[in-house]
């Protein structure tokens, strides 16, 4: 059909085990078995742990069956089965619009008797974008909402709880909402995508010199072909394959010796099923990290573009003609998850459309750079269209964390007065004072380009936190307030730059003078000074005269520029809780690695009794000292002006980078593993990760203070403070 959409859905005929949990406990449980002989107990062992394996190589179990898979194209909104069946249908006929929920990504329908959630995006393997260009091509009504759909589902609820006044009190001109937004991001790429299909391509392929217009062939002559590759997978497929073989043989060869030297004792068979049960966990977990450890590899030319996403599968590389693309968009999207083969967010994805609209390819792109992938696309030719930038975050600045008194005065302004801090009013007499023994510091900071101020309390505890516009001083004036007064003040900032203007000035006045030498100002006092002068003069005849211009040039000597490990700062260890954490974690690993080796071994050392008698306690050792030797040593993050590095207590630098590479320091909230601390840089791509978890209150006071940007970059775009409140 012209106008249809099919959802991302992932190949059948993938060669996986069948039921390996079920299959793993059955070996466990026959090794736990006395089985005579003892050669078939083992080869009952070997067997039940192929099954899996076998069952998924069978050809009835490698026959190539389809993803259930949704379309949206004339004849309505369908989900197709195996064979080509039609599972679920909203004929078209019967579908008056589509709505797409901000809160839940859900899709819902809706027809002449009500509303209907379809299911969510993700799980359709549909993209917003998609479906709302294919719907609109189709003459489908096409609304994002505010909210879930469970909103929706009850009109009845929706208006007992609606409050006919509410609508009114809401005042006009501010930022659009949620959902306003959204359907105005995808109105504005869609314009953009109807803009590229009508206008002249400048990526097909030129036959002769006279082809194309300017910027085509501008871009056709300067890139000829450009790769952009996923780094590589760590630890490598070749590893990640001979770790799991190795575990695999490891297991077989122990399960063997323990046959031979014979199964009569319970522990021995004990053995044999934790070797068992290894070996198969190995090999699965090693499965499991090769299809994760499929690299993105993009070809990108003038002509054609090249995508391979899983290595080794040459008839799975997606190639598209640059004549048949009207339009790529970069962006979030979806991908196949590699081990289940269903469709997941990704934080990266690229969607090619023709010059109908219709969507011509889903592109991997999870693990590249979104900047360069962008620009890349852009040099060779092809039309690059990528999201709108997302909403700016407005902090709230207002008077609500401030004492009541504050909001009761107009015009009110921080003074300090009488050895203290108060709150004047438009007159200047002192309505609110806080008494010298009150402060135990103040602390004067930079938050997005706006100075703040902090205030502590004797105890060290920070109780008051304002941007100094709201407060109506200039931060020059309470800095030289306080300190007339004899408040503890601290302006890290200030004082660095004074510390290195101070250092920059007497730098060119300490550098060695050059050596001056002149005739007419020599002294003839001897009886042979007449005959030295003149050797002079003759020497300074035969010597190359130097060039007049050369005496007027000034030389500045100064000292390199501050580097990450030199620039003042702040040093940041891990937390006494996750070192304590990480002190048990290292003592439970010994142990239970004491443990197994008292259940194994034991039969040939004495026993499990007397084995574990002397096991647990090496292993208790062990896990001590070996924490301990580690811990001596601990890395520790240094943030200062001059950027971030990682050092160990022994003074050796980890990594270190420079301000300019910082474009955020933050917490990853990743979908595919845990959240962890990393930096970005000023294009979004995670630079450095910290392995070590510090106190993230004190790391965004650093960042802050030395003017490092906490969180991603472009996440929030905080806005100034308004002049009055």
């Amino acid at each position: 059909m012209e106008h249809e959409l099919v959802g991302l859905a992932g190949p059948g005929g993938r060669w996986r085990p069948v039921a390996a949990g079920p299959f793993a406990l059955l070996a466990v449980a026959l090794a736990l078995l006395p089985i005579r002989p003892v050669w078939l107990w083992a080869a009952l062992i070997g067997v039940v742990a192929a099954i899996p394996w076998l069952l998924g190589a069978a050809p009835e179990a490698r026959r190539r069956r389809p993803r259930p898979y949704w379309r949206l194209s004339a004849a309505g909104l369908e989900k197709i089965g195996p064979g080509g069946l039609s599972m679920v249908s909203y004929e078209r006929s019967r579908i008056d619009g589509l709505a797409i929920t901000t809160g839940d990504g859900v899709l819902t329908v809706f027809h002449r008797f009500g509303r209907t959630a379809v299911g969510g995006m993700t799980s359709m393997g549909l993209e917003p974008l998609t479906v709302f260009v294919t719907a609109r091509r189709l003459g489908i009504p096409m609304h994002v909402l505010d909210g879930e759909a469970t909103d929706l589902l009850d009109p009845a609820l929706d208006e007992a709880l609606r409050i006919p006044t509410l609508d009114d009190d809401v005042p006009g001109g501010g930022p659009l909402p949620r959902d306003h937004a959204a359907e105005k991001r995808l109105l504005d790429q869609e314009a953009a995508l109807l803009a590229a299909a009508h206008e002249p391509s400048s990526i097909k392929p030129a036959e002769g010199p006279e082809e194309g217009n300017g910027v085509g062939k501008a871009r056709r002559e300067t890139g000829k072909e450009q790769r952009l590759d996923t780094p590589e997978p760590l630890p490598s497929r070749r590893r990640v394959v001979l770790l799991g073989v190795l575990t695999a043989l490891l297991g077989t060869v122990m399960i063997v010796r323990i046959a031979v030297d014979g199964t009569g004792e319970f522990g021995a068979r004990l053995a044999a099923g934790c070797w068992a049960l290894a070996a198969i966990a190995g090999v699965l977990a090693a499965r499991r990290r090769l299809l994760r450890a499929a690299q993105v590899r993009w070809t990108i030319n003038a002509e054609r573009l090249r995508v391979r996403a899983r290595p080794g599968r040459r008839r799975e590389v997606q190639d598209l003609r640059a004549g048949d693309v009207a339009a790529v968009v970069v962006g979030p999207g979806l991908r196949l998850d590699p081990v289940s083969g269903e469709p997941r967010r990704a934080d990266l994805a690229a969607l090619a459309f023709g010059h109908r609209l219709e969507l011509v390819a889903r592109l991997p792109a999870h693990g590249l750079d979104g900047f360069q992938l962008a620009h890349a696309l852009d040099d060779h030719g092809y039309r690059v269209i990528t999201p709108g930038a997302r909403a700016p975050r407005r902090p709230q600045y207002g008077l609500e964390g401030l004492p009541e008194i504050f909001a009761q005065v107009p015009g009110g302004r921080l003074v300090v007065a009488d050895g203290g801090l108060g709150w004047a009013d438009a007159a200047g007499d002192v309505v609110l004072k806080m008494p010298e023994d009150r402060i135990g510091g103040i602390e004067l900071l930079t938050i997005a380009g706006h100075a703040w101020v902090r205030l502590y309390d004797t105890d060290g505890d920070e109780f008051f936190a304002a941007p100094l516009s709201s407060l109506r001083i200039s931060r020059t004036d309470l800095r030289d307030a306080a300190r007339r007064a004899g408040l503890p003040v601290n302006d890290a900032e200030y004082d660095a730059y004074l510390s290195a203007a101070f250092h920059s000035a007497v730098s060119t006045l300490t550098g060695p003078e050059p050596p001056t030498a002149s005739v007419s100002s020599q002294s003839a006092t001897g009886p042979d000074a007449g005959q030295d002068a003149g050797e002079q003069a003759g020497e300074a005849a035969a010597a190359p005269q130097p060039d007049p211009l050369d005496e007027h040039e000034l030389t500045f000597s100064g000292s390199a520029p501050p580097n990450p490990m030199t620039a003042p700062g702040t040093l940041l260890d891990a937390t006494r809780r996750s070192r304590i954490g990480t002190y048990g974690m290292s003592v439970l690993l010994c142990e239970a690695v004491a443990l197994l080796g008292a259940v194994w071994l034991g039969p040939e050392l004495g026993g499990f009794n007397a084995t574990a008698s002397w096991s647990v306690p090496v292993g208790l050792v062990i896990g001590l000292v070996g924490y301990w030797l580690y811990d001596r040593n601990r890395p520790q993050l240094r943030v200062s002006a001059a950027g971030l590095a990682v050092v160990t207590r022994r003074g050796k630098v980890e990594w270190d980078l420079g301000r300019d590479r910082v474009g955020g320091v933050g917490i990853d909230e990743a979908t595919e593993r845990m959240p962890r601390l990393v930096v970005w840089s000023p294009s979004g791509r995670v630079l450095r990760q910290v392995t070590f978890p510090p106190d993230l209150d004190e790391l965004r006071r650093a960042c802050e203070r030395y003017g490092l940007p906490w969180g991603p970059p472009d996440a929030d775009r905080p806005a100034p403070p308004p002049p009055e409140l």
